[in-house]
């Protein structure tokens, strides 16, 4: 029984170091599209295109390079590389309109509320701890966004709602993916039909500098490829609800980064939210944990 709870506990470290490296993919993703826009590097279209087009680049040289025999390999689904577009294109267009932070706080708002209630209605129940942390996280997310910041426009909030919905369906397809890398893989490729036809609408209004084109590769290769491969991985040991929640962490992250990287203040409305946000997700991954071993143990 010792070993089985050692083994649980490495498992569990094991999970939440991957799950935060993915996080941190996602809040680096809301820093460098909101700074390639707002500083006017590259408009948003061509930012998405090239975005998901050296993804699928990064992730087809992966895949060439990690070659498996077994002929029934996973491959993802084109239910998911939509999904993965829409997210996509919806998240830059919204950043045309929305702060960094803001952006985050929405797109994750989101997809918590949309990933629990897809769950419910597939009947998982949640446990009591996962009840807590759920309503400690949200209040967190809640005081953060209101009454002390500005209404954004409506149009942005639209697009970053949509964008949340389809992350969240994306994450959800994600939570059977037995291969990571070939399921993210072949979905950014999927992405390329519907790249192209964005590419085509949009090049009448495209423009580009050096610095936008990096921003936008950067996005694409390194923190979506390789993050989303983590996140793929990750969602094995989450439930629905925990995936959720964990996200939440996203816009506390990507704050931290404005701070870091783009001189940005530190507010006591941010260092309380944080707290609570932090404290809902402990909750929520720690305590299924301790309740199911002290099960096994009884």
């Amino acid at each position: 029984m010792t070993s089985f709870i050692h083994g649980s506990t490495r498992s569990l470290i094991k999970t939440v170091s991957i799950t935060l490296l993915a996080l941190t993919a996602f809040a680096a993703n809301s820093v460098l599209c909101r700074y390639a826009l707002e500083h006017g590097a590259i408009d948003a279209g061509s930012f998405t295109g090239l975005r998901l087009a050296s993804g699928a680049l990064v992730l087809l040289l992966l895949i060439t390079l990690h070659r498996q025999a077994d002929s029934e390999r996973s491959k993802g689904s084109w239910l998911a590389g939509f999904m993965l577009f829409s997210y996509a294109c919806t998240f830059s267009f919204a950043y045309t309109l929305l702060g960094t932070a803001m952006g985050a706080l929405i797109l994750f708002g989101v997809v918590q509320i949309s990933m629990i209630a897809m769950s419910s209605v597939s009947g998982n129940q949640l446990h009591l701890s996962e009840w807590a942390g759920l309503l400690v996280a949200f209040a967190g997310f809640v005081y953060l966004i209101f009454p002390g910041l500005t209404a954004p426009p409506l149009f942005g909030v639209i697009l970053m709602m949509l964008s949340g919905v389809a992350w969240a369906i994306y994450s959800l397809k994600g939570q059977k993916s037995s291969q990571a890398l070939m399921d993210t893989a072949y979905n950014f490729l999927r992405t390329l039909p519907f790249v192209a036809l964005l590419m085509l609408l949009n090049f009448e209004t495209a423009h580009y500098t050096s610095e936008g084109i990096l921003l936008a590769v950067a996005s694409g290769g390194i923190t979506s490829a390789l993050g989303y491969v983590i996140w793929y991985r990750a969602l094995r040991d989450l439930t629905s609800t925990q995936a959720a929640v964990v996200q939440l962490l996203v816009p506390v992250i990507t704050a931290i980064g404005g701070i870091l990287f783009l001189s940005e203040h530190l507010s006591t409305r941010l260092v309380i939210a944080s707290t609570l946000i932090l404290g809902g997700i402990l909750c929520v991954i720690v305590g299924r944990y301790y309740f199911m071993t002290l099960r096994l143990r009884a």
